[in-house]
């Protein structure tokens, strides 16, 4: 088996992931971007629809789930909406495997500490009898910040939703400056120096596995206690 499969969104951490297997030698030739209709339990949910561009940069396939592929409508039980929302990846990656000429190896993952997740995605690798690469994964979350920033990743915050995270936030470099105000404010609310609990998504707009820069125009919205980028242009320059 040699081809992998890069779960991909756009954001710091599976952009991170990516880049880690790029790095091992692993031959990555498909990235898979699902997009939710709304609030999702598993997947990054802010911006994805810029996932092409970024693919276009580094120059990978890209394969993208539509929210019509979701059946998790009607499940009210977070576990089992997890479960429901893996399922159209996981028929993703089945139809690939059917693809002539494509030898699925394994996926790559951006997980840093959610069990939920990461549980789900091992299992479902378990089924498919595929390998699990997450090089994030139970890793200091500070040094993984550092080194995303030493590889020369530009990453931006385009959504925030915590306390202490006001309008400001909004478009906003993520780097060793604002590392230090996030590593204040987890003293102060518990605001997670990755965002791992949600606190704020970001997208990847330059890094070393990408051949051109993605230049956003945007707007931003502020909900009173939330907010996020509304994108109006985005292009490869």
């Amino acid at each position: 088996m040699t081809d992998w499969v890069s779960l991909f969104s756009g954001g710091k951490d599976s952009s991170w992931a990516l880049y880690r297997a790029l790095e091992e030698g692993l031959d990555v030739s498909r990235l898979l971007t699902v997009h939710p209709a709304g609030d999702s339990y598993m997947y990054h949910t802010p911006a994805t629809r810029l996932a092409g561009l970024a693919a276009e940069s580094v120059g990978i396939d890209l394969v993208e789930v539509e929210p019509d592929d979701f059946g998790a409508d009607d499940v009210d039980d977070a576990s089992a909406q997890g479960d429901a929302e893996l399922e159209p990846m996981e028929a993703a990656l089945r139809e690939l495997t059917a693809t002539d000429g494509f030898d699925l190896a394994g996926v790559t993952a951006g997980a840093v500490e959610s069990e939920f997740q990461t549980s789900r995605i091992r299992a479902m690798c378990d089924r498919l009898r595929i390998d699990l690469f997450a090089p994030l994964w139970g890793e200091d979350p500070v040094a993984l910040a550092e080194a995303m920033f030493e590889a020369g990743f530009e990453i931006r915050i385009v959504q925030v939703a915590a306390y202490g995270l006001d309008e400001s936030w909004l478009g906003r470099r993520y780097d060793a400056e604002a590392l230090a105000e996030l590593l204040d404010l987890r003293e102060e609310y518990g605001v997670h120096p990755l965002g791992e609990g949600g606190e704020f998504e970001t997208y990847v707009v330059d890094g070393p596995h990408m051949d051109r820069r993605i230049d956003l125009s945007y707007e931003a919205v502020w909900e009173g206690d939330r907010g996020h980028l509304e994108v109006t242009d985005a292009a490869l320059v």
